[in-house]
């Protein structure tokens, strides 16, 4: 009889690990707390009493279900950065593209499927300015038993990377948009919410890294800031980037990334040093003549068994305008390309779209000059409805949209050139690009030089693409086009597009609904660098957007 027992025991040993899904059930109370950083203390408003927010954990396939509680005076929704929400635009999160906000008092559950992701991806209210401290990790592993491409490290740790006003944002935002002229900038960044040490308050606290050593660590490293593009570094260390926007790369190794807003990028670092610590460091990129928060945010790598009287080994930072750093890091990232994970570029394009994206200045009679900054699309500054879009595509509601966004701009020029037009206006409206699904596009960025070139970082909801080319000046067709990378591109949701040049991407539609696509630069979404690709139902109810929830925000 015993021995049948371990018979049936060795048998059951065997039998394989469970693979199938699971629900992930998450609760966030929006609520509003008073935290203090450089020496002052302000209410902000944060998931579950957290700056930052708590991170998400799920694996690949898995359903997530979210129950937002708004406790605030604001309207409030969740941007699931990243996820592809393959039919389930509803739970998107973007106000009036996809969803009418949470109003106080009110609840909403996102409900959503990781499809066939892995890897680092985030979440942050899509609404006013509250992503700048309503923010957090999402982590998706991948499915049991399924090993990571790259060595397994020893164990993880969630880099969020973000800005710090001493000021209430929604009262800087309000006041700009007031006076039409650009915010304050930051007062401080900030690593998983410490600025470190500043001049201005020397008890200000530091975030502590913690490593053995020996041991190899995988850092999930997020871009949350709202307006700054971020260069990162860790004294004396190497980092090898494995994954970037949840899709696994060639491995590349590095002293230094370059981390755009709403980007993110998983590196390895192996503590092989010898016991101490070390500096960490997150620090401004800006090539272009425009203001930023010039305050670098520090932390430690922090070694077992270092007393805590050791002096911290520093390293030497890039400067903010360090373009050919920025250039090599970005130009140097591939997809991995492998068999389990191919790179499936379209060869076959049937949309051919080119977008400048620029400033512009608009008439505005109360405002301080008489006029107001404004960003635009191919000359369209977006309007936003006052119903989510996608409820109008769905239930045919007309008024709120026309289909008809310029797949060119209207008037060619030297976009990158010295000789800008004399008139700085724009075009006013809410237009969409509609697309059939399952077709493929290719679309090219291009920078002006409207007011001032800049870089900037565009995501695009509900796909991921790849970048298969990228050059200063003006895109050229018959010339760049020959050098476009269509074997192993880097594939992301959110690209730069560099200051005085552009970027070219190609995605498949396979994703029907309407999906925003916008500037991560906060101050330039609120202008209105922003549009939305409207994705047609294809054939049958797999094809098809499914109905929304019953509980969905009412406007």
């Amino acid at each position: 009889m015993m021995w049948i027992k371990i018979i049936l025991l060795l048998a059951a040993c065997m039998l394989p690990l469970s693979v199938e899904a699971m629900v992930r059930h998450y609760k966030f109370n929006v609520v509003v707390k008073n935290v203090t950083r450089l020496c002052s203390t302000k209410p902000i408003v944060t998931v579950n009493g957290k700056f930052p927010g708590p991170t998400i954990y799920a694996r690949e396939d898995d359903t997530v279900l979210v129950k937002v509680v708004n406790h605030v005076k604001y309207n409030v929704s969740i941007h699931w950065h990243g996820v592809r929400q393959l039919r389930t635009g509803w739970a998107d999160g973007p106000a009036y593209i996809t969803q009418c906000p949470i109003q106080p008092g009110q609840v909403f559950v996102y409900n959503f499927t990781l499809t066939g992701q892995r890897g680092t991806l985030w979440w942050h209210a899509h609404i006013l300015w509250l992503r700048s401290t309503l923010h957090g990790a999402l982590v998706i592993l991948p499915k049991l038993g399924v090993p990571y491409p790259f060595p397994k490290p020893n164990a993880e740790k969630v880099i969020l990377l973000s800005e710090w006003w001493k000021s209430d944002t929604e009262a800087i935002i309000k006041e700009a948009l007031k006076s039409g002229l650009a915010p304050n900038v930051s007062d401080a960044h900030t690593i998983n919410g410490h600025t470190g040490s500043v001049q201005q308050c020397a008890s200000q606290g530091v975030y502590k890294l913690e490593v053995d050593a020996g041991n190899t660590y995988l850092l999930r490293i997020i871009n949350a800031a709202l307006n700054e593009e971020l260069f990162f570094k860790i004294a004396g260390h190497q980092l090898t980037v494995v994954e970037v926007d949840a899709v696994y790369t060639k491995p590349l190794k590095t002293n230094t990334i370059v981390i755009a807003p709403g980007q993110t990028t998983n590196v390895l670092l192996k503590a092989n040093r010898a016991t101490g610590k070390y500096l960490v460091a997150a620090t401004p990129f800006m090539d272009s003549p425009i203001a930023v928060d010039n305050v670098t945010a520090t932390a430690t790598l922090h070694y077992s068994g270092s007393l805590s009287s050791t002096i911290t080994t520093l390293t030497s930072l890039p400067p903010k305008n360090a373009t050919p750093v920025a250039t090599t890091f970005t130009d140097s990232l591939r997809s991995l390309n492998s068999k389990n994970y191919p790179a499936r570029v379209p060869t076959k394009v049937d949309h051919n779209l080119f977008f400048t994206v620029s400033l512009g200045v608009n008439p505005c009679p109360t405002c301080v000059n008489g006029s107001r900054v404004v960003a635009a699309i191919n000359n369209v500054t977006f309007v936003m409805p006052k119903i989510s879009l996608l409820q109008a595509h769905f239930f045919n509601i007309s008024g709120v949209f026309t289909d008809d966004f310029p797949r060119k701009p209207s008037v060619v020029y030297d976009f990158t050139g010295t000789q800008q037009p004399a008139n700085l206006r724009t075009n006013r409206g809410t237009r969409v690009y509609r697309l059939a699904y399952n077709s493929t596009v290719q679309l090219v960025l291009q920078d002006t030089g409207m007011i001032t070139p800049e870089n900037h970082p565009v995501h695009l909801h509900g796909f991921n693409f790849f970048v298969v080319g990228r050059g200063q000046g003006n895109f050229n067709p018959k010339r760049d086009t020959k050098k476009f990378n269509l074997v192993d591109p880097v594939e992301r949701n959110t690209v730069g597009v560099p200051s005085g040049g552009w970027t070219a991407i190609r995605f498949r539609a396979d994703n029907p609904g309407v999906w925003f696509m916008h500037c991560h630069l906060e101050i330039h979404t609120t202008w209105g660098l922003k549009m939305a690709f409207l994705v047609d139902n294809g054939k049958g109810p797999n094809e098809s957007i499914l109905p929304p929830p019953i509980d969905l925000p009412k406007c």
